[in-house]
């Protein structure tokens, strides 16, 4: 990998805070790039498999480059994230001043329509959470409460798993969970009664039983002692899902949309909601208030006299 392109990821990661999951998504992107202009498919000079010279990479050719992802057949989402990376990598050149113009300023990003996400109905959140009481072993109480825990305070899967012992204030009185997101930023999410109880049969009669190492933090282990990955969580919430019966794909942003939207649903404002997911901007909160009209309306359509 380019000399440049690693600067650029230890500045995504000492002064912007970048998480680990972005940096390795920019380090894949940005690697893919490199191997382009080596391969000779870009016109910078001494690309053939020399060092690039970022100077002489222009315009044109991330246009191309952006061809040939499209002829790749990539999804248009992958194209946006790819031509994204290329976009903020310039960005740092230029700034720092390895190039004197940016090729990418006049660059338009590919449009990509976006989806919805789609969240869980109540009634499966009730029958996805009811899955691990079925289950006589330690491992179903660390699952239950991550399970709860996980749609009482919409946090990110990576945030869940990052969480060590610490992280919880288990005060009846105002049980919260501390976690830090994206950015670097850390924020303070409440958490309802039942997810507390089901954290406290964990930690009482789960977590002692699981943990071998005493200086162990983390606040969710696996059978081995050590802290759960985000990896071991998806197939933990895959097989539940599956028990559950639950059609389509469930993945563990599933319960973060859910959380969302049955929040705005009940009556949340949402600039609240946004302060809990932990956006930044109000504008990524607003696509859940789009899944809410679609409720809305259909509950009108449904229950109006002269609506059907």
């Amino acid at each position: 990998m380019d000399d440049r392109i690693g600067h650029f990821l230890h500045f995504l990661s000492a002064e912007k805070g970048a998480s680990e999951n972005t940096i390795a998504a920019y380090r894949n992107d940005l690697s893919q790039f490199d191997i382009y202009l080596k391969n000779g498919n870009g016109s910078s000079p001494n690309s053939n498999g020399h060092a690039i010279e970022w100077q002489g990479v222009g315009k044109d050719t991330i246009v191309d480059y952006v061809i040939e992802l499209k002829n790749r057949r990539y999804a248009g989402a992958s194209v946006a994230r790819k031509v994204a990376a290329v976009k903020s990598f310039f960005q740092f050149l230029h700034a720092e001043g390895a190039i004197k113009t940016n090729p990418t300023e006049s660059l338009e990003s590919p449009r990509v329509g976006k989806t919805l996400p789609r969240p869980l109905t109540v009634q499966q959140v009730d029958e996805l959470l009811e899955q691990p009481a079925k289950r006589n072993t330690t491992e179903a109480l660390r699952d239950q409460a991550m399970l709860e825990l996980l749609y009482a305070t919409g946090l990110r899967v990576t945030e869940l798993v990052s969480l060590d012992l610490d992280s919880i204030s288990l005060d009846k009185r105002s049980p919260m969970a501390r976690c830090m997101g994206k950015g670097a930023k850390e924020r303070a999410v409440p958490i309802h009664a039942q997810a507390l109880r089901a954290l406290v049969v964990y930690l009482n009669d789960g977590r002692t039983r699981m943990v071998k190492n005493k200086s162990e933090r983390a606040l969710f282990v696996n059978r081995r002692g050590e802290r759960l990955t985000r990896q071991g969580f998806w197939l933990i919430l895959k097989q539940y899902a599956k028990d559950a019966k639950i059609e389509g794909p469930v993945t563990p942003h599933s319960l973060r949309h859910s959380f969302a939207t049955h929040m705005l649903r009940g009556g949340a404002p949402l600039r609240n909601v946004q302060e809990l997911l932990g956006h930044a901007n109000i504008s990524t909160t607003q696509v859940y208030t789009r899944i809410t009209d679609e409720h809305v309306r259909r509950v009108y359509e449904k229950a109006h006299p002269r609506a059907g």
